[in-house]
């Protein structure tokens, strides 16, 4: 037999998860009948929630064995919920997906076949639409992914979901890549693998709200930028060099000035505004280089990526 373990972080999920477990319960009947051999476990990882999702996935522990979950002592983050779910799955195949049905489970025939039919090492899925997001987060969504493509030697498809199949092989390389900083979507790029991709046009949550403000989006593509590319470092630079070269062409000016029109130098105001201007561009490149150097802070302190409070092979032990 062979084990496809479905790997779902969850953050203050208690309206969705019994939604989501009815329709994963459903896909994996139909796979079984195209695919006798294929067992399954459902991995939900629980990011330190503050509801009673933690308390809807021991019912469903209790009504079906096929579920496990991992809880955090805290909230770690979704990043950190996908390496413990890698982590802590035992499957041949695993899957990564969101709990909101966003990510849909008709696709599982697809993407599993990909992985045992056609070959590849993994199946993922990319959004064609943005239909439902607000403008202006769709309009800096699309601005991230032509600004990391352009700094980082790593291909991020545009539109790319945390919802993916692969196989064992594949998740092991993975997780050996015990960085602290993770960026999921990077790291799949980085590690290389033959992928599928499959497309679909955005779904709706069906329960609850999005835990992803902009300001989360934001410091989401700040790590992303910052852990994949050391363009920003380079952008400094030059921004040092060019300002210099504009500084030494006004010295010039201004010298020139003086000897041939004989006009003293004037304009207090002008020279505030120049110097705040200089000043920004100088914080700014301190700002750059303040990015690498706290990520390399937090990467030399070797502290865990996720502390697991309780597991349900823990308990049953107990």
């Amino acid at each position: 037999m062979k084990l496809l373990t479905i790997v779902v972080p969850a953050f203050n999920e208690e309206e969705s998860i019994p939604l989501f477990y009815g329709e994963i319960i459903k896909e994996f009947e139909s796979i079984r009948k195209e695919w006798p051999d294929m067992d399954m476990e459902l991995l939900l990882v629980d990011d330190g929630s503050k509801d009673d999702t933690l308390k809807v996935i021991r019912s469903l522990r209790e009504k079906d064995k096929k579920v496990r979950y991992v809880s955090f002592s805290r909230n770690f983050g979704k990043e950190a919920a996908i390496y413990a779910g890698l982590k802590h799955s035992r499957g041949d195949y695993i899957v990564t997906m969101d709990a909101d049905l966003q990510d849909p489970p008709a696709l599982l025939p697809e993407m599993l076949s990909a992985v045992r039919k056609e070959g590849y090492d993994s199946a993922a899925t990319r959004r064609v639409t943005r239909k439902g997001e607000p403008p202006i987060r769709s309009f800096f969504a699309r601005c991230f992914y032509r600004i990391i493509n352009k700094m980082s030697n790593t291909d991020i498809v545009d539109g790319a979901r945390d919802y993916r199949i692969m196989t064992r092989k594949m998740a092991e390389s993975i997780l050996s890549m015990k960085e602290y900083n993770r960026f999921t979507k990077g790291i799949y790029g980085w590690i290389g693998f033959n992928t599928k991709w499959l497309e679909y046009e955005n779904v709706e949550r069906v329960a609850g709200e999005t835990k992803w403000s902009f300001w989360k989006l934001f410091k989401y593509a700040i790590d992303g930028i910052v852990g994949f590319s050391t363009a920003p470092l380079s952008m400094a630079t030059y921004f040092g060099i060019f300002m210099a070269f504009v500084a030494f062409l006004l010295i010039i000016f201004i010298i020139v000035k003086k000897l041939v029109f004989g006009d003293p130098t004037s304009g207090w105001s002008s020279l505030v505004c120049i110097l705040l201007m200089l000043s920004g561009i100088q914080m700014f490149c301190l700002g750059i280089v303040g990015q690498y150097l706290s990520k390399t802070y937090l990467e030399t302190k070797r502290r865990p990526i996720y502390i697991a409070k309780n597991t349900s092979d823990e308990e049953e032990e107990e």
